[in-house]
């Protein structure tokens, strides 16, 4: 795949001389970040401590790939994001044949894979059946090869890329083949080469899909989900544990093992567990008084709304408009729906004046939709929906990856402290 391992290349020499010669070179010794006792305690929030290129959270504007927008990608297919984390630009099209060629090529999931999936105990969660599917082929980690041969460290980024094309082309028929064995669905559906990455795990679940929306849902999930910053659990595990060469296998691992995690990739189903409540409550959807009075009664009990508020945004999440408009499209009269076009119409009015103003981030985020759009096409195993999540945030870890080793960044190691230094240093 000669077009994006080009790009790359010629794209590598450029970024590393512009951090030596006008970041380095000029800033090395400034201060970029003060950091208080509150932050080293409170799982360093908002402290910069690395820098990722592949994509940035404006507070106001939300997500952008390589500076652009996410509103302005909705229309794009992950391999067309792929390409852009990568390079910094979208492909033109034989730019992307050749990508999604070279995927086809290495579709193919080992047999023993799938006997690895099947060992394992019934009731075993899909995530983690997910993460032990990669492991499982790290045998075949072309880093791995490589670097045992005396690899140059100016090469890592390379054999990085080719661990990435491995793991991402197998990656739908591998989550797609998990739905499929954990719930008993019956056989595997086959990787159909005429479709693209998105379409083919739309396939391979085989939820039935007759006017091919499911597929256009999928594919818009693994866009909106790719990449959010460095710094987010998933990311920055995957990170972490690849900078220290251990190959992409086991970081790609861990980063899914990060995001299985109630706190970060487990949202959208308490999401859709409230948006279903409500659902069950009214035996339909509720008239905007009746919400009103049903969301106000769940935070006078100390609860909250699931799926309104953000670490980073202060404005609606535009992923979250992005599915609305698909729901708006070819959701209007679904009940699941409704209920979220009517919480979105109420609850950030009340958030606002129940917390006195004092609520950063009263809109909704992704997750405040996400699932119920999953649910009405007939994907209603909610321990599942983190697997497609991880699907989507893999082409994150593995661009990130190349970047990382392609500019020659060093092992993640920042400094840690005891309660006794803290104190100590503060007496004197």
């Amino acid at each position: 795949m000669p077009r994006l391992r080009e790009k790359i290349r010629s794209r590598i020499p450029k970024i590393r001389a512009k951090i030596k010669d006008e970041i380095l070179s000029k800033h090395a010794d400034k201060v970029v970040c003060n950091v208080t006792v509150k932050q080293v305690y409170g799982g360093m929030r908002g402290v910069i401590g690395l820098v990722c290129n592949s994509s940035y959270v404006d507070p106001y504007q939300g997500l952008h790939i390589r500076g652009i927008p996410l509103a302005e990608l909705t229309d794009r297919i992950p391999e067309e994001i792929f390409y852009l984390l990568c390079t910094g630009e979208i492909p033109g099209k034989q730019d992307l044949e050749r990508l999604q060629e070279e995927m086809h090529l290495r579709s193919e999931v080992p047999e023993y894979v799938w006997n690895v999936i099947r060992a394992l105990p019934k009731d075993t969660h899909p995530m983690t059946m997910f993460s032990i599917a990669i492991m499982a082929m790290e045998k075949n980690s072309i880093f791995k090869e490589k670097y045992a041969a005396g690899m140059r460290k100016a090469d890592y980024w390379e054999a990085t890329l080719d661990d990435s094309l491995e793991i991402l082309a197998k990656l739908p028929a591998i989550a797609a083949g998990i739905y499929r064995i954990r719930y008993s669905m019956g056989d595997l559906i086959p990787y159909d080469k005429s479709l693209d990455w998105g379409g083919n795990y739309a396939k391979m679940l085989g939820i039935p899909d007759p006017k091919g929306e499911f597929a256009k849902l999928v594919r818009l999930y693994l866009v909106l989900h790719c990449d959010h910053e460095g710094g987010n659990v998933s990311a920055f595990t995957s990170r972490v544990v690849n900078s220290a060469l251990s190959n992409l296998y086991y970081a790609v691992s861990a980063g899914l093992n990060g995001l299985a995690g109630p706190l970060h990739g487990l949202a959208n189903q308490e999401c859709l567990k409230f948006v279903l409540s409500i659902q069950e409550k009214f035996d339909k959807a509720p008239s905007k008084k009746e919400l009103i009075d049903f969301v106000l009664s769940t935070l006078k009990v100390g609860k909250v709304i699931p799926g309104y508020g953000h670490a980073v945004l202060r404005e609606t999440d535009p992923r979250f408009t992005a599915f609305y408009k698909f729901g708006d499209k070819y959701c209007s009269k679904e009940e699941t729906f409704l209920i979220v076009k009517r919480l979105f119409e109420v609850v950030p009015d009340i958030l606002k004046e129940y917390g006195g103003g004092k609520i950063a981030d009263p809109y909704p985020n992704v997750d405040a939709i996400s699932g119920s759009l999953l649910f009405k096409y007939g994907l209603t195993m909610f321990d599942y929906y983190t697997v497609m999540f991880g699907v989507s945030r893999v082409l994150g870890f593995c661009a990130q990856a190349i970047m990382a080793h392609g500019l020659q960044a060093p092992i993640i190691r920042p400094k840690s402290v005891t309660n006794e230094w803290i104190l100590d240093k503060f007496k004197k």
